[in-house]
């Protein structure tokens, strides 16, 4: 990128920004708005609120209430967020898989045991069960193009039935625990009511196992492709017996498929022997997919109920879920997206929106900036991250050694007042 092309990222952010105004009450709410977007897309380490309020020099205190207890509509901003991608994509260049809505989980690992939705489970992000977190997204992508939509929090059936647990870290009695699968319907009527319609869905198998979802999907004429365990219940024929998938399509048929070549982003393309098979579910016809990769052994199963689509497609729509992988990376890396330190549901919910405002920003601009010489939306979020700091020290108004200063005297504070609590807590034990 240019150096005028940097510049102009400063105006374009403020501009996108202002889309979001309508969401809150006072206009001292916006500043703190601006602020915390400003923050996600800094250079801090840690993008939670006491890093971006001390970076900003703001009052800690001051933006933990803009978080959990200003008065502004995330819910708004997050419809207005949808609604503006909506739009950028229906003006995006025609491509052949057209707009395709991915659906998926990131977990996020969690030290302590109050942050709303905290258990032990299965983390990918460091490789074993620990305590973490689950959100459920949907994102959308086209060409090159890709968003994410939305993020709702995963509360586990624990968490719903302690209600005193739910009390304390400020989740709504209305809240009650949902399956993943009732999460992304819910994110999927929420899009197509801001404007957002999709040509496919794809999601992997924790969601293709999911019949009930399989069945909403054919009942509001959504294509999909879904991918299956192998252990997945079919029926050859409307009224035949159940059979596993891998029994119903065997993987020495798909040795013997057809070759299918899958194009990657930023590694070569995957080479993929396939075969079909017609299949019975939630008492509609689909077709089964079986699928082995040439380099490396590896089988997978997909479902779709779009019947004549031709398997090359199929295979296509199926394996678009990297782009939400892509997504998630970004989104944790680049703008703070599982930072949030605290123990409020509310202000939880809140950051994750403002976290997909700014990566919504970072999409569209790398959307227009495509083509010779070739912007992806890494670089995009390094030039944000220049921008936004010479905002701050234009903001804070004194010079770089007096805020370390300061920044120095208040962790010397926090640290001396945490070293008295345990020292309290460790005395009183004791006793």
């Amino acid at each position: 990128m240019t150096e005028q092309e940097i510049v102009g990222l400063g105006p374009a952010f403020a501009a996108h920004l202002r889309r979001f105004r309508g969401s809150f009450v006072q206009d001292r709410t916006a500043k703190h708005f601006d602020t915390y977007c400003r923050g996600l897309l800094s250079d801090l380490p840690r993008k939670s609120i006491e890093p971006i309020a001390i970076e900003a020099g703001t009052a800690v205190r001051t933006l933990q209430e803009f978080l959990v207890t200003a008065r502004w509509d995330q819910a708004a901003a997050r419809d207005t967020l949808q609604k503006h991608l909506g739009a950028v994509v229906a003006d995006l260049p025609s491509d052949p898989l057209g707009t395709v809505g991915v659906i998926d989980e990131t977990r996020c690992r969690k030290w302590g045991d109050h942050t709303p939705g905290v258990q032990r489970q299965y983390l990918g992000c460091v490789g074993k069960v620990d305590n973490g977190i689950a959100t459920v997204h949907i994102a959308v992508t086209k060409g090159t193009f890709r968003a994410l939509l939305n993020a709702d929090l995963f509360l586990p059936k624990s968490w719903a039935a302690d209600r005193g647990r739910c009390e304390k870290a400020g989740i709504p009695e209305d809240v009650k625990h949902q399956t993943k699968w009732r999460l992304a319907v819910d994110q999927w009527l929420r899009a197509r009511g801001n404007g957002l319609s999709f040509d496919w869905l794809t999601f992997d198998e924790g969601y293709g196992a999911a019949v009930p979802f399989l069945r909403f999907l054919n009942l509001v004429n959504q294509r999909f492709v879904a991918e299956v365990p192998v252990n997945f219940s079919v029926r050859e024929a409307a009224s035949g017996p159940a059979l596993r998938a891998d029994a119903r399509l065997t993987e020495a048929l798909a040795r013997n498929g057809k070759r299918h070549r899958v194009a990657h982003r930023t590694v070569r393309g995957s080479f993929w022997r396939a075969a079909t098979a017609t299949a019975w579910v939630a008492d509609r016809e689909h077709t089964l997919v079986a699928a082995v990769n040439e380099s490396t052994a590896e089988v997978k199963y997909f479902l779709t109920n779009a019947t004549a689509a031709p398997l090359a497609r199929v295979l296509a729509v199926g394996f678009r879920r990297w782009t939400v992988e892509h997504a998630f990376r970004l989104g944790k890396q680049e703008a703070g997206l599982m930072d949030y330190e605290g123990r409020n549901y509310t202000g939880l919910l809140r950051h994750l929106t403002l976290a997909l405002i700014v990566l919504g920003f970072v999409a569209t601009h790398t959307e227009r900036r495509r083509g010779p010489p070739k912007v992806t939306a890494e670089p995009v979020c390094r030039a944000l991250n220049q921008r936004c700091a010479v905002v701050f020290r234009r903001r804070r108004g004194v010079p770089d050694a007096r805020h370390a200063s300061k920044v120095i005297g208040y962790h010397q504070k926090r640290n001396s007042q945490a070293a008295k609590s345990h020292k309290k807590q460790r005395h009183r034990r004791s006793i």
